[in-house]
């Protein structure tokens, strides 16, 4: 299992200390959760602020935009080092030209579904993808309960990725802990990020750790 702690749930007046300490806790990838405020009510910061972060480890860089009509800052997150790029589905109008973007510049390519959003909105893309993330709390603040439905939609996309011969990534956010990783991984989930269990433990190696199944 894929662990990629969001550094929503960071001490943001440190946040190039709190990415090195999950660094050294083995973290796998670190999660950018970017939000504007318009498609969820929450702000939290933007591709300068990754950019100046980008120094501070060599890990992957998982950007989840949270963001209204994405395409315009597709650019500006690829320049600022981030490696996998994941939109919305119900942020983008045109949902394979925003993934091919992606794509043409250098980019892994995710598409994120709410908790009410079907996965039969993503059927045609799926085999463009190198990953999908399927929200499990509603997006826009950290620390909520994990909504339990998630379980049979994670096994869903398990399938149509064996039925489909396809590769891309299993990610699941939102309210994981050490109670339901073995779960998630029996359903089919790959990478999970997490954010209050991890920066809220008091010790970041032993959380991350723990979901490291």
């Amino acid at each position: 299992m894929l662990v990629a702690p969001s550094i929503l749930s960071a001490d943001f007046s440190k946040l190039g200390e709190e990415i090195a300490a999950i660094d050294n806790a083995g973290a796998d990838w670190i999660h950018l959760d970017v939000m504007d405020g318009m498609f969820v009510p929450n702000i939290t910061f933007g591709a300068p602020v990754i950019k100046a972060l980008r120094k501070t480890t060599e890990k992957v860089f998982d950007a989840h935009l949270m963001i209204e009509k994405p395409d315009r800052y597709l650019e500006d997150f690829a320049a600022a080092g981030c490696d996998y790029i994941t939109v919305h589905q119900e942020a983008c109008i045109h949902l394979h030209r925003t993934v091919h973007r992606i794509k043409e510049l250098g980019k892994k390519a995710g598409v994120s579904l709410n908790p009410a959003t079907s996965l039969a909105t993503i059927e045609e893309i799926l085999p463009d993808l190198d990953m999908v993330l399927l929200m499990s709390v509603n997006p826009g603040f950290g620390g909520q309960k994990f909504i339990e439905n998630t379980y049979g939609k994670i096994m869903m996309l398990r399938q149509m990725k064996k039925e489909g011969k396809l590769n891309f990534i299993i990610q699941v956010d939102g309210g994981v802990n050490a109670q339901n990783i073995e779960k998630l991984a029996k359903m089919g989930c790959e990478c999970v990020v997490a954010g209050s269990y991890v920066f809220n433990s008091g010790d970041y190696k032993t959380a991350v750790d723990s979901l490291k199944i």
